[in-house]
C-alpha cells in the first residue's frame, strides 16, 4: 500500500497543477463511458468535455493527461491517448461521488463488486488489486484497496491490469 501511494504521488509530482474537471459525481457506464468520456474519443474532445486545465506525467509509457478537482490534490481521474485518442480512462485516488450504473460506488466493500457483476477476474497488483469485467472489446475494472472499491477503470481488453 505504502509503494501505491508514493507511486502515485511521484506522478501527480511530476505532472503539471491541475484544478478541477473532471465530473464531481462521476457516472461509470461499463464497457462504455467513464465520466463522460469514451475510449476512441480525440483528445481534442476530451478538452472540450473536461476543460484544459490538467496535468501531463511525464513518466509514463504513453501521453497520460491527470485532470484532479484541486491543484496539488491527487483526486481526480485520468486519461490516456495513444495515437492521439483515448485509450484508457481511470479514477485517480478515490475521488469521492463516483459511482456505476449499477449504484457500486467508491468506498462500498469489496463484496458489493461481485454482488452487483458476479465473480470477476481478479488481478493483483502492486498495493492494491483489480477486478475485470470484460464487455465487447473493452475491460471495466474495479481498483480494490484495503478491501474497500478504491476506484475505476474502463481500457480496451488486453491492456496492462495494474497501473
Amino acid at each position: 500500500m505504502t509503494r501505491l501511494l508514493a507511486c502515485v504521488a511521484a506522478c501527480l509530482a511530476l505532472a503539471a497543477p491541475a484544478a478541477a474537471a473532471p465530473p464531481l459525481v462521476g457516472l461509470v457506464d461499463p464497457g462504455a463511458k467513464l465520466g463522460g468520456l469514451r475510449l476512441g474519443m480525440t483528445g481534442a474532445q476530451v478538452l472540450a468535455k473536461w476543460g484544459r486545465d490538467h496535468g501531463v506525467c511525464r513518466g509514463c509509457k504513453r501521453r497520460t493527461w491527470y485532470f484532479t478537482y484541486h491543484h496539488f490534490q491527487p483526486q481526480g481521474a485520468a486519461v490516456e491517448l495513444t495515437r492521439g485518442r483515448v485509450s484508457a480512462l481511470w479514477t485517480l485516488w478515490q475521488p469521492t461521488g463516483w459511482r456505476t450504473t449499477a449504484d457500486l460506488h467508491v468506498g462500498d466493500p469489496e463484496t458489493a463488486i461481485t454482488d452487483k457483476y458476479g465473480a470477476l477476474v481478479r488481478a493483483n497488483c502492486l498495493g492494491y488489486y483489480v477486478l475485470s469485467l470484460p464487455k465487447g472489446p473493452t475491460v471495466t475494472r474495479f481498483e480494490v484497496v484495503d478491501g474497500k472499491v478504491w476506484g475505476f477503470e474502463l481500457a480496451r481488453r488486453g491492456s496492462p491490469n495494474c497501473r
